[in-house]
């Protein structure tokens, strides 16, 4: 009896759960054709701190919703009502398994921002180490997956409208549910937060006085709370305080585009959500936090990405059809010609009426993905993060400081990266070469050495003494020295490919180039043939 009062509390929370969802959509009559951007903003502002964090991430999502419902959304708020500090406190201390007073010699329970997952609070370690940690409430990871269990079957009911010169069309919310469930879901895992800071630190930071971010405080993180060191400075957005400060804008937005180009093109790690409070001045020092999202990019799609990039440049919407074709992903037949057409188009609009320096590539890509998504192709993730990543920091860099360009700054970038790439082909095309004619003596040595021996041990040749009767050993030698160059020939063939895969010759097969696996296959084959012979004659 006592066992089924228990599953009657869930199933009551539940169903009281769904009832509130209910009310709140049949306010904003969900039911009479569909959400306005603005009645789907307040709806989720009526539903709650679960639903204001969904919110804030469909806010970033135009390859989901329409860019009309996207701008609605930012609208609102970032903060909600802050949780008492007995509750904070308690949190922290069931995670830790110590009391705050054990782990801090101070700690404000003032939280620093108030977000409707979690809140970050000051501290100062016992050894002196001052800290921001961030709180998860309590509760919150439970009512947001039933709040998301409750949605999925609402949403066989619930249509979004959206409008266009076509008349109109309904967004498959089931679908941006599910993309935005797996979203959340990693958000209420502050591991996977410190995981993506250590990646990136690992990663992106080269040199700490020029960029940096905050380390992790492994001992003070788990799935609901997490610790790193405090930021001693303000975000992007303060600019009375920036001049205030004496600034060079000039300089610190080159450090900030520079470094945002070397995690895109260099290490194919980046910022996913790179806005304006996600970046802090610290003693003019720029410092990227909240990692709750960071995207990847294959060297492979980088490359094309200098191909899109190229494209532009030489104004060619053929060579851009190809590259997209190449990139994109189709749900139905593609015209290529009209797909061609567009593209010129988009060129003539973007590009050939415009000096390239001040070229606005965020407006570019967002027109771009648009008009792939209306010839039935879609993107890559990795792509389409990268794009949303990119319009973000153009806006931020345009606001922070007018006269730099992230167009201009990244075709900079990527003529020294084909540059550089063209020099380590000629290279490796050398040190190939100069491989092949080193194969084809070495594949001479064996005889040579075993004529020599065999000369030897039959008493054509002497040196100072005659060798006679020593048939056996001279095999023997003669095996290990075989041996002993089929074992050199394969290292050279090992290092060769390895050297290949640092280069971006074509074909590939997953970012490695063809030629680099047919050695390291041959290296392999050579390298089991002299152990299988050498164990052979022990």
């Amino acid at each position: 009896m006592q066992k089924e009062q228990k599953q009657k509390k869930p199933l009551r929370r539940s169903n009281r759960r769904s009832a509130e969802i209910l009310a709140v959509f049949t306010k904003h009559n969900f039911y009479s054709g569909g959400f306005t951007p603005e009645e789907l903003r307040t709806t989720l502002e009526d539903l709650g701190p679960t639903y204001v964090k969904i919110g804030q991430i469909m806010s970033s999502r135009t390859d989901i919703l329409p860019e009309s419902y996207c701008r609605e959304l930012e609208k609102l708020r970032s903060n909600v009502k802050p949780l008492e500090a007995e509750a904070v406190r308690a949190v922290i201390e069931e995670e830790t398994g110590r009391r705050i007073d054990e782990i801090y010699s101070e700690f404000k329970d003032e939280p620093i921002g108030s977000a409707s997952i979690a809140q970050a609070h000051y501290g100062v370690l016992k050894d002196g180490t001052r800290v921001v940690t961030k709180v998860q409430r309590p509760m919150i990871a439970e009512m947001v997956r039933q709040d998301f269990v409750l949605l999925k079957k609402l949403a066989a009911v619930v249509n979004v409208a959206t409008e266009g010169e076509t008349g109109g069309s309904m967004v498959d919310l089931k679908s941006v549910i599910e993309e935005l469930e797996k979203v959340t879901e990693d958000e209420l895992d502050f591991r996977v937060e410190a995981e993506n800071t250590r990646t990136f630190r690992n990663l992106c930071i080269e040199n700490e006085r020029l960029v940096s971010c905050p380390m992790i405080i492994d001992d003070l993180t788990t799935e609901r709370i997490l610790t790193q060191t405090y930021v001693d400075g303000y975000p992007l957005s303060r600019s009375e305080q920036i001049d205030a400060d004496g600034i060079d804008r000039t300089e610190v937005g080159r450090l900030i585009l520079e470094n945002y180009l070397h995690q895109v093109l260099d290490v194919g790690v980046f910022h996913g959500d790179p806005h304006q409070g996600n970046i802090m001045l610290s003693h003019g020092v720029p410092y990227w936090i909240d990692f709750g999202m960071i995207g990847h990019i294959s060297e492979q799609n980088i490359g094309i990405i200098q191909e899109i990039v190229l494209a532009l440049v030489e104004k060619s919407g053929e060579d851009l059809t190809n590259t997209i074709l190449t990139m994109g992903v189709t749900s139905g037949k593609v015209n290529k010609q009209k797909l061609t057409e567009d593209l010129d188009g988009l060129i003539d609009r973007h590009v050939a009426v415009k000096d390239l320096s001040r070229l606005n590539m965020g407006a570019l890509m967002t027109d771009l993905t648009a008009m792939l998504s209306t010839h039935h192709i879609s993107m890559p993730g990795e792509f389409t993060m990268l794009v949303r990543s990119f319009v973000t920091i153009e806006g931020v860099l345009e606001s922070f400081c007018p006269e730099l360009n992230v167009f201009d700054a990244m075709t900079r970038k990527m003529t020294e990266r084909m540059r550089e790439s063209f020099d380590i082909r000629q290279k490796v095309a050398g040190a190939m070469q100069e491989l092949l004619a080193t194969g084809r003596q070495a594949t001479k040595i064996p005889s040579a050495v075993i004529g020599l021996l065999r000369n030897l041990a039959k008493g054509r040749m002497k040196i100072a003494f005659e060798l006679t009767g020593y048939d056996d050993l001279v095999d023997k030698l003669a095996v290990i020295v075989r041996n002993l160059i089929l074992a050199i020939f394969a290292s050279v063939l090992f290092v060769g490919s390895c050297t290949l895969c640092t280069t971006d010759i074509q074909p590939q097969l997953d970012g490695i180039p063809i030629i680099a696996l047919i050695g390291f296959v041959l290296a392999a084959a050579l390298a089991i043939h002299t152990i299988l012979e050498l164990w052979k004659r022990k």
